[in-house]
């Protein structure tokens, strides 16, 4: 007879209902979430091929198109995290042989090589240091040297801080021949972004930033050119559960079962995205950019200096050097364990020279900026 594993009684002792703090998430992700979000996961589920989720799924497209500012009908959430749509995005376009080029500047332009080397890609980078963008110029360079099939480039990234600028790129791919794939993790909702007038075939973001959701389902869209290549692939998708030749059967008119949606997920971004089109996507950027302006200021007044030039800064995240003698990790370990406040480190190339201050979402508010600066000096000065 098999028998059955147990608990022992001071293991029972210790078990109780779920407690987490209340914490001000001002790192890099995730953001704290509204409270009519929080509200919208706690309605009870029904199935995920029930008429009335089909109709949620259809007013989360809508609804991504807006923030997006698109029109591409291939918009929707995929099920996981960024990653997953960065996943998706690197799988579907790209096949054995194609040449990616990258631009690398941070963490997520080195994600996206790793990614796209998996999926068989021959893989060609430009880089910069962290913190600084491409221009024109370069890329246009970059292009004439590797020819290559996409152009995959990071409109925010998330370990610098560093917004690239994109007016004029994707006339620049269509003048190569090429698509455009962009990372707008750190950027959707919270950064001006004009998907179909900039030229952009490909793009990815995720829930629990510029959006406001907890994170899990994630935002991607494909245009008419990177449609077309998906239809031409000599190969399937090498990823089954983010092939988007099954994935646009589920969320497009045939209702044909894939998988099983989070659902209370999805409840919860449909009420985020409802949330950012009752305040308007331009006043949503617009908000963004007043209080990140306003925590810059501040900043500096406190002698701190921030690592991004002015014109190619985040309004969603700052990254502030870490003045000489001060240990970071302590700063931010006391900022979260004394005052419930987090802030995130460096990664990669900045770590241990940089904080990154998140103010994305519902969290791009005044009061968070104060919240964080009445407590800061007190850390900063603490012996």
């Amino acid at each position: 007879m098999t028998q059955t594993l147990s608990i022992d009684s001071s293991e029972r002792l210790q078990l109780s209902p779920l407690m987490v703090p209340s914490r001000l998430l001002l790192g890099p992700g995730p953001s704290n979430a509204h409270p009519a979000v929080l509200q919208a996961m706690n309605t009870p589920p029904v199935g995920h091929l029930d008429p009335a989720f089909l109709k949620l799924m259809d007013e989360i497209q809508s609804l991504l198109r807006y923030v997006w500012q698109t029109k591409n009908q291939l918009t929707i959430a995929v099920s996981g995290t960024g990653s997953a749509a960065m996943e998706a995005a690197i799988a579907n376009v790209t096949e054995p042989g194609d040449v990616v080029l990258v631009g690398v500047a941070g963490y997520f332009g080195n994600r996206l090589v790793d990614m796209a080397s998996r999926y068989g890609a021959d893989v060609r980078t430009i880089k910069k240091p962290w913190g600084q963008v491409f221009s024109l110029d370069e890329l246009r360079t970059a292009l004439e040297t590797y020819r290559p099939t996409i152009l995959a480039l990071v409109h925010a990234e998330t370990s610098t801080g560093a917004r690239q600028p994109l007016e004029g790129v994707g006339d620049l791919c269509r003048e190569f021949g090429c698509l455009l794939l962009i990372d707008t993790v750190t950027s959707l909702g919270g950064v001006p972004l004009y998907l179909d007038a900039w030229g952009v075939d490909i793009a990815y973001s995720c829930s629990q930033k510029g959006l406001g959701c907890p994170p899990g389902a994630s935002p991607l869209t494909l245009g008419p050119r990177a449609i077309e290549k998906l239809h031409q692939r000599q190969t399937k998708v090498a990823n089954w559960y983010l092939d988007m030749m099954l994935l646009s059967k589920y969320w497009g008119e045939e209702r044909t079962y894939h998988h099983t949606a989070p659902i209370n997920l999805y409840y919860a971004l449909r009420e985020a995205l409802r949330l950012l089109a009752q305040e308007g996507i331009e006043n949503s950027w617009q908000r963004h950019q007043k209080n990140a302006e306003y925590l810059w200021e501040k900043l500096e007044d406190f002698g701190l200096t921030l690592h991004v030039e002015k014109q190619f800064r985040l309004p969603t995240l700052t990254t502030v050097r870490i003045p000489e003698g001060v240990d970071g990790k302590a700063v931010a370990r006391q900022l979260l364990n004394e005052y419930d406040v987090e802030i995130g480190g460096g990664l990669g190339e900045l770590a241990g020279q940089v904080w990154r201050i998140g103010l994305m979402g519902f969290n791009s508010r005044k009061e968070s900026v104060d919240q964080l600066l009445q407590v800061l000096p007190q850390v900063l000065h603490k012996p």
